[in-house]
């Protein structure tokens, strides 16, 4: 069985309200992208990807005018892919949900929010002294995980967790200071989310939980000064240690060449300094049972991967598509 994320740049921006796909030469939100060519670009990657299930990080609007599972579905059906099912669970107001699109011969999914005992819902709120100052802050999620109960067909029980943890971008700021403030403020939310989703994490593994976690991650090992600040990243308080550690390669290799070269899964234009900036953000960290039947992991890098070197219509897909490249996770159930 292969499992997948993929954060897709603004793909609510190739629907209109009814869900239908607006696959024509109008902008879309990529840079000098248009929707059509966005399109055909999501299509190759996703045939390619031939997925059972993928975690889209950024998939469509879901409101009182937009239906993220009716968009999803509708571009399923466009592309002709097994995953042609959607589930989404708590929606957002940023325009960027995050849904599962699953092949329904392979697999059953549903939303299961869980709430134990120092691990509310993920649409609630989260309590935590944030600045030790001994008054508790409440902390909520700009985009809740999506929480899901998944049955394999042949019979297997796990659960998979899609995340996109906030930003640290900071954003109006007017000066240096401001920057400054606004980062560590971003941070400090951040790092608490990150401890939120390790209590789920916590609560399942005690109760014996087959257990995927994935998704932009937003962050990770080395990848801003205010790291040091706080002393972990997010990824590493996710991650967790000892024998309820979740498991990733990609996440470990980094952890362990924070000067030398890591695998990376996005790439961003920084214009005032006209290059490109390649980061690991998105991440497949799995239970120890999971980690015991010998996964395979992929990051579909067009000029790492030599798969994807290879097959130039793939390539340039992957470009066009998005600014990060799906990860994927091949298991033997």
């Amino acid at each position: 069985m292969r499992i997948a994320t993929y954060n897709i740049e603004w793909m609510n921006a190739l629907f209109d309200d009814a869900g239908a796909l607006l696959n024509d030469d109008g902008w879309s939100a990529r840079y000098e992208v248009t929707r059509a060519a966005q399109t055909a670009a999501l299509v190759t990657v996703f045939r390619a990807l031939d997925a059972d299930a993928v975690i889209v990080i950024e998939a469509p609007d879901g409101s009182r005018k937009r239906d993220t599972c009716a968009a999803l579905e509708r571009f399923a059906a466009h592309a002709g892919i097994r995953a042609r099912r959607a589930v989404v669970g708590f929606v957002n107001e940023t325009q960027q949900e995050i849904a599962l699109l699953y092949d329904p011969d392979s697999l059953s999914a549903r939303h299961d929010p869980q709430d134990h005992a120092g691990a509310p819902r993920f649409d609630a709120a989260f309590k935590i002294d944030l600045d030790v100052d001994a008054t508790e802050d409440l902390v909520v999620f700009s985009k809740p995980p999506l929480e899901l109960a998944i049955k394999t067909a042949s019979g297997v029980d796990l659960h998979i967790i899609g995340a996109h943890l906030k930003s640290k971008a900071p954003h109006g700021a007017r000066n240096r200071d401001e920057v400054m403030r606004i980062s560590i403020a971003n941070r400090r939310k951040q790092l608490a989310q990150a401890i939120w989703l390790r209590a789920r994490i916590d609560a399942h593994l005690a109760a014996g939980t087959s257990l995927m976690v994935m998704g932009d991650m937003n962050d990770g090992p080395g990848l801003d000064e205010y790291e040091d600040l706080f002393g972990r990243s997010s990824v590493e308080i996710i991650l967790g240690d000892a024998d309820r550690a979740l498991f990733d390669p990609h996440a470990r290799l980094g952890l362990q060449r924070r000067l030398g070269a890591t695998p990376t899964t996005a790439r961003f234009w920084i214009r005032p300094e006209r290059r490109f900036l390649q980061a690991l953000l998105d991440y497949i960290m799995v239970s120890p049972d999971l980690a015991a039947r010998g996964p395979r992991w992929r990051i579909w890098h067009p000029l790492d991967d030599p798969e994807c070197w290879a097959q130039p219509a793939l390539r340039d897909a992957l470009v066009v598509a998005s600014d990060h490249f799906p990860v994927s996770l091949d298991i033997d159930f």
